[in-house]
């Protein structure tokens, strides 16, 4: 089993910059692929960031690339979510998930556990 929990949302103006943070527990993080997802009102989850277990590989929505920066830290079990530059259409639910093995990363299916969320709010 696997627990995950964000944290790091609020209520912020455009061009502001939140840092969005997962901390994980339960497993080997070290080994664990993480994705960062949101979900605005109304609308399905989606991808946002994907970062491999040695931090080798990081990959972004076209929508947040250039302004949103993916981390880890796997001796604080931690990774991150930078996100510069925010616009009103970021506004969201973020969600940190741990990605199945030899999955696509930007599939929702493709995660396995989930944490519970931080709300992003960003105004015009």
């Amino acid at each position: 089993q696997v627990q995950l929990v964000e944290s790091g949302g609020g209520l912020v103006q455009a061009g502001g910059s939140l840092r969005l943070s997962c901390a994980a527990s339960g497993r080997t993080f070290s080994t664990s692929s993480m994705g960062w997802f949101s979900q605005a009102p109304g609308k399905e989850r989606e991808f946002v960031a994907y970062i491999s277990a040695n931090a080798a590989h990081a990959y972004y929505a076209d929508s947040v690339k250039g302004r949103f920066t993916i981390s880890r830290d796997n001796a604080k079990n931690t990774v991150l979510l930078q996100m510069n530059s925010l616009k009103p259409d970021d506004t969201a639910v973020y969600y940190c998930a741990v990605q199945k093995f030899g999955t696509r990363y930007f599939l929702v299916s493709s995660y396995e556990y989930w944490g519970q969320g931080t709300q992003v709010t960003v105004s015009s």
